[in-house]
């Protein structure tokens, strides 16, 4: 369950020592009325401010990988559509090569830092295997103008994946993550003497370790959320990008025009007039 992911262990053993630490203040007689204010300003709004980054990130990883799954179809449409229509192993041959493609691709988001050089080693020798393809095209009659184009898409290809791979090194800055998750973990135990004062002020101790169990659940919640959310191709969290190389590529699996184009090329290349008239004699 999601719940489960936000409200782990972590939350429990924090939430624990809070409750323990009010106990403690309430035996001890130890009350004061402390700003909650300063739990905003000193760790909501910071906390806040990484998880909106952290979330723009993944946004901007599902773009990137969008853009690149659009070069890759194109490059891959390239080789079937644009050579002779008797010359399948091209399409064949870009097939292979895509398909291989986004296997190395989640690879080398996925890998771990001590992996990712070969992977990403990889990618580059996906990328220069499609250049050298797209430049074969010119031998079976594709012009340079339009095997330039086709090397133009390889290009924006280049540069989503540039894109990718910076989101998945970088996180969010570390001095930050570091003051945040030490208030987020600290905070609700060091407020223990407020919620003994709450508790007073109500009349019953049930008041004081509410709010200390309240205290618990959202600051270190919060914290479960930026982490959640801090690598979008880790695989750990709901809301990673999903990296699935086969749904990725449908457009191989699906591609009723290609199969069309293999098993009736004149058929695949008329339009629907022309189809209707020659059902029609």
């Amino acid at each position: 369950m999601i719940w489960r992911r936000i409200f782990d262990l972590h939350v429990l053993a924090v939430a624990l020592l809070a409750l323990a630490a009010t106990w403690a203040c309430l035996r001890l007689d130890v009350r004061a009325d402390l700003p909650s204010e300063l739990i905003a300003i000193a760790v909501v709004f910071p906390t806040a401010f990484g998880i909106a980054a952290a979330h723009r990130r993944r946004e901007q990883a599902l773009e990137a990988l969008a853009n690149l799954r659009g070069v890759l179809a194109s490059i891959y449409y390239a080789h079937r559509d644009w050579s002779a229509p008797t010359d399948q192993p091209s399409a064949k041959r870009a097939g292979a090569l895509v398909r291989r493609f986004g296997a190395a691709l989640a690879r080398a988001l996925r890998s771990p830092p001590l992996d990712r050089a070969a992977a990403r080693a990889e990618v580059a020798r996906g990328f220069s295997d499609m250049s050298a393809s797209i430049e074969a095209l010119k031998t079976l009659g594709v012009s340079g103008s339009e095997t330039s184009r086709a090397q133009q898409f390889l290009n924006h290809g280049v540069r989503e994946f540039e894109r990718l791979r910076a989101i998945a090194d970088y996180r969010t800055a570390d001095s930050l993550r570091a003051y945040s998750k030490v208030f987020l973990n600290v905070l609700p135990v060091l407020f223990a003497p407020y919620y003994a004062h709450v508790a007073a002020e109500a009349g019953h101790a049930l008041f004081g370790y509410g709010v200390a169990l309240a205290f618990a659940l959202v600051l270190v919640g919060l914290d479960n959320v930026q982490d959640g959310l801090e690598n979008p191709f880790d695989g750990l969290g709901v809301d990673d990008v999903r990296l699935d190389a086969a749904g990725d590529l449908a457009f191989l699996e699906d591609d009723a025009g290609g199969q069309a184009f293999a098993d009736d090329p004149a058929s695949a290349i008329a339009s629907p007039l022309d189809k209707a008239a020659r059902t029609a004699t």
